[in-house]
């Protein structure tokens, strides 16, 4: 019989078995357990022990204290913490803009904040781990007896082992109580042996003060360090110190943790391990300094225990290799606090050892732009940039291929090169005539380049402008899909964008001649007259240009793209500025045959400042057009010749039809229709101030100012909804057979109407129910009203008139043609009733913009009709 029956059985003959379940020690139920179940149950019961009494009593004797999580996950955020960490973050923004863009360094270290407090703990443990209350001590014993025992240490500091009581071991590192325990194995249990790890690990309370984000205390793994606790605290505020975190314990200073070490090196060595109830406090930030410039790492430094320039140098990272060390830029305060600036020399060590002072802005100089051996190509080109220039090149050595270096949109038949004079450092301009260059390698055209040269590589507008409208369609499908693809991309990203496309004009003759235009003015003086000229008229691309070295009118023409198929080759005007014998300013204007220009047949030579105007071909290509509609033999649209009449264009269309009614001819005029549309716009006007005047005025005429008021609101209305014509009263049937009648000279969009014979009379304005009438022979202008219901109560009978069918007015009450309104009608004539203005006492205007709209609603209607 073993140990554990003997133990179990002088249990049970002493105490009941809830009081010997209590009894035993953790070691002997562990052994116990180790038995199979059947071996349990059977000695259980053999000796009165309840084997859930013992389980709950090792519950209990091996319950250990919960950690607390503190940190609460960014989730739990209140919506006070959140607002506070938005005015945080503004108030760094704004303090980076103060600081020219800078950032204190480091910091970012901290940005986020943890979701959980979950230390690590699956690691190595140290030696010199210093054991407390909480931890747990895995005992593995092997040989004679196979047992796995898990020794909390308690409260008092003790661990309890089988057989041998209380073991004190709280205070002593891991590898002394792994020593003693193995020790006290090797005593007491013969032919035994023991393997001790540690289990789980306490927990314990520190302190996180000072400029920390979130200070306070932090429940942490016994593991931790400075810079875990650091973490769990969300990091340090900016104004708090990175570089002298000081670690207390009692009250007493323990360690100083710089963390420049860690960011800078990975040094570790002072990120001591925490103690329960330590402190960690983060005392304000130090003096900073700024560097900028050539440097890695630009951005606010703190200083500590004196910094010299190379150090701080090597705190940002380095110099660049774009970085000049001879000029550093110190700008600091004077002793009567105003900022100066300093330099400092990096390549001696004067310069090295220069100490830095709190506030100073530095700033690493960067070298100049290449400043020999190269060409430079800029513009439509497939890799613009800088090429190496050696002695005897030529334009073909940069560019090869028309295709390949240029872009598709480039001009290939003109660039220019800019050359610079190393010794009076002006510019010069060079035409280049490119294909020719290429398609002759070591020609005349194939210009030797000389060092500092720049190609200018211009976009032909012409192929741009035909591409958007040769691939209109597809252009837009295409937009039409990036812009969906797009929006798509903002709404799963939560941003907006936009996709850059090329746009060419940067590459025109305006944008990449404007600052060598700029240079050549700059460098006129005396004696060096400004070397540019003006070419305008139908060119490709009219504007300022360098002068040509060759100074011919052709090249100067050439630069600007070429003539156009609308210019002029029987003459050019050429200005040019000068000063006459008395001093005085004079323009000269020089006649040119273009035509023995562009041979090269002329003498003349360009000079400073000329201006160059090519003449086009008057009226070429102006197709001036006129549209013959309805009942015309050939209805259509009609080019015509200067002086062309109507009659002729007629003729030209077979004359009138059968069906034809010319007394309702409608004739309309371009600049007709933009008076009717300027009268329009003055009579809105108008009647907008009238209005006012109306609402203004009260309702002092018995109720009539609402009438009044409604009147010009309706009149308004028709005003705002009308459509000017541009009709002209014609006598076409004259115009078509008689030779005397007033031939009507055609211009430019005039438009000819022909309805057909018409057989109504119709009656508009102020009836009941203004209609159009079947045309009856004998009924006359009355008959006509009375048809109609007669007229409204706010009609003016006394001004009745008609607009015959070619767009004439008649006055029935005043006409000499007929005896007042007893005349009789013909068809298509038109009885208008305006309003009683006088009734209402209201302006004279109202009547005749009536009228106009009354006229243009009938020259509308009469041309919708056919």
């Amino acid at each position: 019989m073993n140990l554990t029956k003997r133990l179990l059985m002088s249990l049970a003959l002493v105490l009941p078995a809830t009081a010997a379940a209590q009894s035993i020690s953790q070691s002997q139920i562990e052994q116990f357990k180790s038995m199979p179940r059947a071996q349990q149950e059977a000695l259980a019961s053999q000796y009165g022990v309840d084997l859930d009494s013992i389980a709950g009593s090792a519950g209990q004797r091996n319950q250990r204290p919960q950690n607390v999580n503190v940190v609460e996950p960014v989730d739990a955020i209140s919506d006070e913490e959140r607002e506070r960490a938005r005015q945080e973050q503004e108030n760094n923004e704004e303090q980076d803009r103060k600081n020219g863009g800078l950032k204190p360094f480091g910091y970012d270290l901290f940005a986020g904040s943890p979701t959980t407090f979950a230390p690590v703990t699956e690691i190595p443990i140290p030696n010199d781990y210093t054991l407390g209350p909480g931890d747990v001590l895995r005992v593995q014993l092997w040989g004679k007896e196979n047992q796995q025992l898990e020794l909390p240490v308690s409260r008092d500091g003790t661990i309890s082992f089988p057989q041998s009581g209380p073991q004190t071991i709280a205070g002593l590192s891991f590898d002394q109580a792994r020593q003693q325990i193995k020790n006290l194995v090797s005593e007491q249990y013969i032919g035994v042996q023991a393997s001790v790890t540690l289990g789980e690990l306490r927990s314990m309370r520190v302190f996180v003060l000072g400029e920390a984000r979130n200070a306070g205390s932090y429940t942490v793994s016994s593991l931790s360090t400075i810079t875990n606790a650091l973490y769990v605290s969300g990091g340090i505020k900016r104004t708090g110190s990175l570089r002298k975190i000081q670690h207390k314990r009692d009250g007493q200073l323990v360690g100083e943790l710089d963390l420049y070490d860690l960011l800078l090196a990975g040094d570790t060595s002072d990120d001591n391990r925490l103690q329960p109830g330590d402190v960690i406090f983060i005392p304000p930030v130090g003096d900073r300094v700024g560097i900028e410039g050539e440097v890695y790492r630009p951005a606010l430094y703190e200083l500590k225990n004196g910094t010299n320039l190379q150090e701080l140098v090597n705190l940002a990272g380095g110099l660049t290799p774009q970085a000049y060390p001879q000029l550093v830029r110190i700008e600091r305060n004077n002793d009567d606090f105003l900022r100066i600036i300093a330099e400092a020399n990096l390549t001696t060590q004067k310069g090295k050892q220069a100490r830095v002072r709190p506030g100073d802005r530095i700033e690493v100089a960067s070298i100049s732009d290449i400043t020999g051996q190269y060409v430079e190509v800029k513009g439509a080109a497939t890799r613009p940039g800088r090429y190496a220039w050696v002695p005897g090149m030529r334009v073909s050595s940069v560019i090869r291929s028309l295709d390949n270096d240029l872009l598709r949109e480039a001009d290939k038949r003109y660039a220019a090169i800019v050359r610079t004079d190393s010794e009076t450092d002006t510019v010069s301009v060079i035409n280049l005539r490119l294909r020719q260059a290429l398609n002759n390698p070591g020609g005349a055209n194939d210009i030797r380049l000389q060092e500092k040269d720049q190609f200018l590589i211009f976009a032909d507008e012409g192929k741009v402008s035909a591409k958007s409208e040769d691939q209109n369609d597809i252009e837009r499908n295409r937009e039409k899909a990036r812009r969906r693809n797009l929006e798509l991309v903002e709404r799963e990203n939560g941003e907006e964008g936009e996709e850059g496309e090329e746009d060419y004009s940067r590459f025109s003759r305006e944008v990449l001649f404007a600052p060598v235009l700029q240079r050549l003015k700059a460098q006129a003086k005396p004696g060096a007259p400004q070397q540019t000229i003006g070419v305008t008229g139908p060119v490709r691309y009219p504007g300022e240009y360098p002068l040509p070295a060759s100074g011919k009118v052709a090249d100067a023409i050439y630069v600007a793209g070429g003539l156009k198929d609308s210019a002029s080759l029987y003459t050019a005007e050429l200005a040019r500025f000068g000063v006459n014998d008395e001093g005085t300013g004079e323009t000269n204007v020089i006649n040119l045959d273009l035509q023995a220009v562009m041979r090269g047949d002329a003498s003349v030579t360009l000079q400073s400042r000329d201006r160059l105007l090519i003449k086009s071909i008057p009226e070429f290509a102006q197709a001036k057009t006129i549209e013959l509609n309805g009942e015309v033999r050939y209805p259509g649209e009609y080019t015509i010749r200067n002086g062309e009449t109507l009659r002729d264009v007629i003729k030209r269309a077979g004359g009138l039809t059968d069906n034809a009614f010319p007394e309702g001819a409608i004739f309309t005029r371009e600049k007709l229709r933009q008076l009717e549309a300027q009268r329009l716009r003055e009579a809105e006007e108008r009647l907008q101030s009238d209005l006012v005047g109306v609402q203004l005025e009260g309702d002092d005429f018995g109720g009539q100012n609402a009438e009044r008021t409604q009147q010009v609101q309706d009149l308004l209305e028709e005003v705002q909804s009308s459509r000017p014509v541009g009709r002209m009263v014609i006598n076409l049937a004259a115009v078509v057979e008689s030779d005397d009648y007033q031939p009507i000279r055609l211009q430019a969009g005039d438009t000819l109407t022909v309805p057909t014979i018409p057989q109504a009379v119709s009656v508009f304005g102020e009836v009941q129910f203004p209609t159009s009438h079947l045309h009856s022979e004998g009924l006359t202008v009355d008959d006509y009203l009375e048809r109609s219901g007669g007229p409204t109560r706010h009609a003016d009978e006394e001004r009745v008139y008609v607009v015959k069918a070619d767009g004439s007015v008649m006055l029935p009450e005043k006409s000499r043609w007929f005896g007042g309104r007893s005349q009789q009608l013909a068809p298509g004539d038109t009885i208008i009733v305006p309003i009683d203005v006088d009734r209402l006492n209201q302006l004279e205007l109202w009547s005749n913009v009536s009228q106009i709209v009354y006229q243009m609603a009938l020259g509308a209607a009469a041309v919708g009709n056919l």
